[in-house]
């Protein structure tokens, strides 16, 4: 059966001491670690129930001294995992894009862990029926990207990551190539505890959750 799009997911290595650093010193560097283990590992999940798309994670940094490294191998073997290329975060989408642009191309990140299949496929629904969707982040910036041609991805490289206005002036890059953007929800990143208590709280019994749970200051939980 052919695939009618591709579900790019863009993560870092779930390294102790590089990953979910904004999480300390609530959670310890252990800790952090293990929270963006689990919100890999539960986006991969509902990657892996959307049909008929080819799955691929653009990756960085060392498997093998993350946080449950034998788990993410395992199911990572359903993937097709490539590397990221470029010397900054938006050079490294565009080129990500590029890599699997033969399809119709969905990229989200590893932080939100709380998306779903049927999110996906709205998102792979909008991508392919119009020229473009995206999902903003509370935060500002934004958590989904669908182009029907991933070549448009380009944009991106004229747009600051990582900042509050990153969102809406992703938005206006696509607008000006006089694409219609398709809308979806708008969802949470997880980058402070805060967030991540918020999230866990919509994805009760998840990985992310038991792993969020987990963070403790002087051996006792956050409350």
């Amino acid at each position: 059966m052919t695939d009618r799009a591709c579900v790019l997911v863009v993560a870092k290595a779930p390294v102790p001491g590089l990953a979910k650093t904004r999480l300390l010193p609530a959670a310890t560097p252990d800790q952090a670690a293990e929270v963006a283990a689990a919100s890999l590992l539960d986006t991969l999940d509902a990657v892996l129930s959307v049909p008929r798309v080819r799955r691929v994670v653009a990756m960085t940094g060392d498997l093998e001294q993350a946080a449950r490294a034998a788990e993410l191998r395992r199911v990572l073997r359903w993937f097709d995992v490539i590397p990221q290329r470029g010397n900054d975060f938006a050079e490294r989408l565009v080129n990500a894009h590029a890599d699997v642009a033969e399809l119709p191309v969905v990229q989200i990140g590893m932080d939100t862990p709380q998306v779903t299949p049927w999110l996906l496929g709205s998102a792979i629904a909008a991508t392919c029926t119009g020229d473009a969707a995206l999902g903003l982040a509370e935060d500002g910036g934004w958590w989904a990207l669908g182009l029907r041609d991933p070549l448009h991805a380009m944009v991106l490289r004229h747009v600051p990551m990582s900042q509050p206005d990153t969102g809406s002036r992703t938005l206006d890059a696509l607008h000006d190539l006089d694409l219609n953007v398709s809308p979806l929800p708008v969802l949470s990143d997880v980058d402070t505890v805060d967030d991540a208590r918020r999230v866990a709280a919509l994805v009760p019994g998840s990985r992310f959750a038991a792993a969020v749970a987990a963070i403790s200051t002087a051996g006792q939980p956050i409350s």
